[in-house]
């Protein structure tokens, strides 16, 4: 089957990550994430992607942003979406800084996990205080859409542009993806190669392969996300959204 070859070839390992090359004994997702942030603790943007900016992730003191020249697509005339506040924060300041040469795709997801991971904490950390003014806001929605915010950012979909930094981030996925294209589509001792030649062939920007790269890989994210201790021990985000909801979110 096609879609499992895909799969198979781009789905990380995060045991084989870049700084987790020794790491033996574990096949647990968040012992992997705190191990990899661990190996890369040198970098002070990798062990706190959300640096510099400890905001409250729920503020409304920045108002949203629907700027037509920093929501892509927006419509000029009415001002169509804005981006909620939470976007205005999302923790992906690592991601601006992974190599853009040699990139492997388990370093890639190992880097996003890193965020999400982050994401997930500081969600968690702010929702009570919010929940005090909206009470019928769960935890589990925020964290969902918060995915779904980085999910854009991956396969290129993120229509706040925001600022340079955020045109950066983008360019740099862009040349991430370059290096997995030309891995995955090599047939020098690939089986199945040509395969994947032939279906990324002409695929602009690589969206179609960020896309493929993204549902081979999303489980693992969302793991990341929700490896804090307060969801860990919270029964209801657990009953609501690791088995039955959380499918569906991840």
């Amino acid at each position: 089957d096609t879609g499992d070859i895909i799969r198979g070839l781009l789905k990380g390992n995060l045991q084989h990550a870049k700084g987790n090359d020794e790491l033996v004994g574990t096949n647990k997702t968040c012992e992997l994430v705190e191990e990899y942030r661990r190996k890369t603790i040198n970098d002070p943007i990798n062990s706190d992607p959300c640096r510099k900016e400890d905001v409250n992730r729920f503020s409304d003191k920045e108002g949203a942003q629907c700027d037509n020249r920093k929501i892509r697509d927006n419509d000029k005339k009415t001002g169509g979406a804005c981006a909620p506040y939470r976007r205005l924060h999302v923790c992906d300041k690592n991601m601006e800084k992974i190599p853009t040469s040699k990139t492997s795709t388990d370093t890639l997801l190992a880097e996003v996990c890193i965020a999400a991971n982050h994401e997930g904490e500081t969600l968690t950390r702010y929702h009570p205080k919010y929940q005090e003014i909206y009470s019928d806001s769960q935890i589990c929605t925020v964290l969902a859409r918060s995915f779904a915010d980085i999910g854009d950012i991956v396969r290129g979909r993120d229509l706040y542009g925001g600022n340079k930094k955020k045109e950066k981030l983008e360019e740099n996925f862009k040349k991430y993806f370059q290096q997995i294209h030309d891995d995955v589509t090599s047939t020098s001792g690939r089986t199945n190669g040509k395969t994947l030649k032939d279906r990324y062939e002409g695929d602009k920007n690589y969206s179609k392969l960020r896309e493929d790269w993204w549902t081979a890989n999303r489980h693992t994210v969302w793991k990341a996300m929700t490896c804090s201790k307060e969801l860990k021990d919270n029964r209801y985000f657990r009953q609501t959204c690791s088995d039955t909801h959380g499918s569906s979110v991840a």
